[in-house]
């Protein structure tokens, strides 16, 4: 079962857990039914999560695996 967020329902859910799970109105949640307590967890959209697959390709074609981290997550500390 399925229910999506209303602004006013996020009046009931607790900030740390809107935050840590990113829920705003709109969010999909997905309801256990055979848990013994209510389990709610957020749902996302499998074409949109396919759709940036690719999205890099070639550019970063030769590089290591320390260049790609490097390119990506900037210079680590040492």
């Amino acid at each position: 079962m399925q229910a999506i967020l209303t602004p006013a329902a996020l009046e009931f859910i607790p900030a740390p857990i809107r935050q840590k799970l990113k829920l705003r109105a709109g969010s999909v949640l997905e309801f256990d039914e055979a848990a013994p307590f209510l389990k709610a967890t957020p749902t996302f959209s499998t074409d949109d999560m396919l759709s940036c697959i690719g999205v890099a390709k070639g550019r970063y074609d030769g590089l290591s695996s320390a260049d790609f981290l490097e390119a990506t997550r900037g210079q680590a500390d040492a």
